[in-house]
């Protein structure tokens, strides 16, 4: 492939030949007319057309060279544009599905995370459940616990009583054993002695 300088170059040189050969025609033209020569002028006309022709096609074939050029050109560019465009469709589809599978774990993550929340909402909810029902029972058995202590005062207090009771039974029960064998033996000893008969 010649640089872009070198095909300047070149068409520059092939308009400078065109334009060489096309002054060169109109000269001779030019010099056959003045010399009023009839076959002079047929040779000047001929080369002139030859020239011209000549010239045409210099100019005609550097064009379609520069077109050709320019062709190839833009299907190098649009070779390298396609290459480009398969390398970033290439890097976007690997972006993507970097990007999907990163997304997929995200969102597993967030399922499990949810799953994990609902989970300790759940057991916080009966672990509150159960901490409630211990406050009740501890407020029951401590509601419980003083009835029972004023029951327990109240039973103290009248096996207290009851004491003094068994005992103050106890020493009347000694008093009545001792009134009790009193008259026994008053009854005894009235029935050895015999009956005294009053008048």
């Amino acid at each position: 492939m010649s640089s872009p300088q070198a095909r300047r170059r070149l068409r520059s040189a092939r308009l400078a030949l065109a334009a060489t050969l096309l002054v060169t025609a109109a000269v001779v033209v030019l010099g056959a007319v003045l010399s009023a020569s009839g076959l002079f002028e047929s040779v000047a006309a001929v080369l002139a057309v030859v020239l011209g022709t000549v010239a045409v096609w210099i100019v005609h074939s550097g064009l379609v060279l520069a077109r050709r050029e320019a062709t190839a050109d833009r299907a190098r560019q649009a070779q390298g544009y396609r290459e480009l465009t398969e390398a970033r469709t290439r890097e976007n589809s690997e972006f993507i599905a970097a990007m999907q599978t990163r997304t997929s774990r995200a969102e597993g993550a967030v399922t499990e995370l949810e799953s994990a929340v609902v989970a300790s909402q759940g057991r916080a909810a009966d672990a509150m459940r159960r901490l409630t029902a211990e406050e009740r029972r501890a407020e029951l058995a401590e509601t419980e616990g003083s009835r029972l202590a004023v029951a327990l005062e109240d039973s103290e207090e009248r096996a207290a009583e009851a004491i003094v009771r068994v005992a103050e039974l106890e020493d009347e029960n000694g008093v009545l054993r001792t009134e009790n064998d009193v008259l026994r033996s008053d009854l005894d000893a009235a029935s050895w002695q015999p009956h005294v008969k009053h008048a």
